[in-house]
């Protein structure tokens, strides 16, 4: 397992790198588009579609993106759009965590569908959107979802209920805790803090996310990064909460020793929107 998950990670790195600092923006958002194409195809599996079923939701996913690439919106400043996507996950997250697993069947498989195929292209329009505004941007979105993680996976093993007697969400993902929670919005809250000071210090031309934030306070940008992070665990909570209703452990097996796309995307789904809805804030 060890071994698969290595090969795959070297595999895709090898993939994604060169793609991200392309001087072009575009083999970058062809690869996202690729790689969230795949994920509405296991968007379609875990809604009991069969595969021409989910072939044709990955096909609905790749289409939306393409048109939006020939409308021009990678370009184009999109911050009501950008706005109705961030409190549409803000509350249909809060609605999904409270429903629980049990909830989950009772939504029309159709309105499941549509929801998650518009989800994997909203968060395409934003990664490909933020390569557009530059790689030091893009790198700031992309680390605060992965320092999250592993400051949250290292708070939670150390001093996960030591001072909390209850799991975050003991039915969805029984091994999180609320230390964990705590632990990745304190990571985020210093890489947050870190990056902007050294966007000053280098005077970097392309200005990450937390230095467009600091423009607005400090209070601001610790206020976002808090909330970006604690984003990004509902992100991981839905997805844990979907698989359990569908009875599988990995959105799929397209990642020997990973899982599925999905599983590597979830948290990224209403953190990258949500950083384009506070970028667009911060630029008007």
């Amino acid at each position: 397992m060890l071994k698969q998950r290595i090969i795959t990670a070297v595999v895709l790195l090898a993939i994604l790198l060169p793609a991200l600092f392309w001087p072009s923006p575009v083999p970058f958002a062809v690869v996202a588009l690729l790689l969230l194409a795949a994920g509405a195809w296991e968007w379609g599996r875990l809604n009991g579609l069969g595969q021409a079923g989910s072939v044709g939701a990955a096909a609905a996913c790749l289409a939306l993106c393409a048109g939006s690439w020939s409308a021009g919106l990678l370009e184009r400043p999109l911050p009501l759009l950008w706005a109705v996507a961030g409190a549409t996950w803000v509350l249909a997250g809060a609605w999904l965590l409270r429903a629980g697993v049990a909830g989950w069947p009772h939504i029309p498989r159709a309105v499941r569908l549509v929801a998650g195929v518009l989800a994997l292209w909203l968060a395409w329009l934003a990664v490909a959107q933020a390569r557009v505004f530059g790689i030091n941007f893009l790198l700031s979105v992309l680390v605060l979802v992965w320092v999250a993680d592993i400051a949250a996976y290292a708070a939670g093993r150390t001093f996960g209920l030591k001072f909390t007697r209850r799991k975050l969400a003991p039915t969805i993902s029984p091994g999180k805790s609320w230390e964990g929670v705590w632990g990745g919005m304190a990571g985020v809250l210093v890489l947050a803090i870190a990056w902007t000071l050294a966007d000053r210090a280098l005077q970097a031309g392309v200005p990450s996310l937390y230095t467009r934030l600091a423009t607005g306070g400090w209070w601001l940008l610790v206020i976002a990064a808090v909330f970006l992070a604690s984003m990004s665990v509902l992100g991981d909570l839905v997805e844990s909460l979907i698989k359990r209703a569908a009875g599988v452990k990995d959105s799929s097996r397209l990642l020997p020793g990973h899982g599925g796309v999905l599983d590597r995307v979830d948290a990224l789904l209403p953190t990258l929107p949500l950083a384009m809805m506070l970028a667009s804030l911060i630029a008007r």
